[in-house]
């Protein structure tokens, strides 16, 4: 199929985008990468009136390390993430889960932002963003505003973007010393979304497990030990799908659960 008719803007910074974004509010879609919105499109599934290409937009690239947190723009691309020494040094979590985000031809053009902005369930970068606790910075036309990653995904393709908003970068903070952080997944395929995923993080805090595949966005499970995250596995509630029953994943993220989280140890 073809993509329905639609106007086509590409603007140059980002006052330019979100003036484009608050004119046509509901009736505009923001254009990154595009491996998941181009597929909408020809299917269409998605049928915006007016499509704002960002990729012109520098400011919205790039990695940032300061002394508190790692900044990832929203138009950084995967292959950039799965590159960077920054990103293995200080969140070697997101190293860890790169690879496993389709193939190396989406990875070219994926981007952070895109992938946190549509918040599918079985994405591999949201929950990572929930296991380290990170802040999504958010522009508007009244101006920034930052959201914890907890309070950003609210559903099946749900995020806390209102119309005319732009997600232009995540904040990481710098993870404590001493610190181990785990990722596996299992899929059909590789590179086929993820039936279970598991991303995980401990500290001198506790462990903090953060479940995908399982719901309509990621599950977060939290205890002191990893055996107290085990236990609290069984609580989940996954929908069955095309690629397995939901008692076949809840069996998937109790085994992945296990070889992630010894990891920790």
């Amino acid at each position: 199929m073809k993509a329905p008719r639609f106007a086509y803007a590409r603007p140059a910074s980002v006052a330019e985008a979100l003036a484009l974004l608050d004119k046509h509010k509901d009736d505009a879609r923001v254009l990154a990468g595009g491996q998941s919105l181009v597929p909408m499109l020809n299917f269409r599934v998605a049928a915006p009136k007016v499509l704002v290409d960002i990729n012109r937009i520098a400011a919205l690239s790039g990695i940032k390390v300061t002394k508190s947190h790692v900044r990832i723009g929203a138009l950084t691309r995967h292959v950039e993430l799965e590159r960077s020494p920054e990103i293995a040094k200080h969140l070697p979590l997101i190293a860890a889960a790169m690879p496993h985000i389709a193939h190396p031809a989406i990875r070219n053009r994926g981007t952070f932002g895109g992938s946190c902005a549509l918040a599918d369930p079985a994405a591999e970068l949201p929950a990572c963003a929930l296991a380290l606790e990170a802040t999504l910075v958010v522009a508007g036309k009244k101006g920034e505003r930052r959201v914890a990653a907890k309070d950003f995904f609210q559903g099946l393709y749900a995020t806390a973007l209102k119309p005319g908003e732009l997600l232009i970068a995540a904040e990481f903070p710098l993870p404590k010393p001493g610190s181990k952080s785990a990722f596996g997944e299992l899929a059909r395929r590789h590179g086929d979304y993820a039936m279970v995923g598991v991303a995980a993080l401990g500290s001198n805090r506790g462990v903090r497990a953060v479940f995908f595949g399982v719901g309509d966005r990621p599950e977060v499970i939290e205890a002191d030990t990893v055996d107290g995250v085990l236990s609290k596995v069984g609580a989940l509630a996954p929908r069955g799908d095309l690629h397995a029953s939901a008692t076949m994943k809840l069996h998937l993220a109790r085994v992945l659960a296990g070889r992630v989280l010894k990891e920790l140890t």
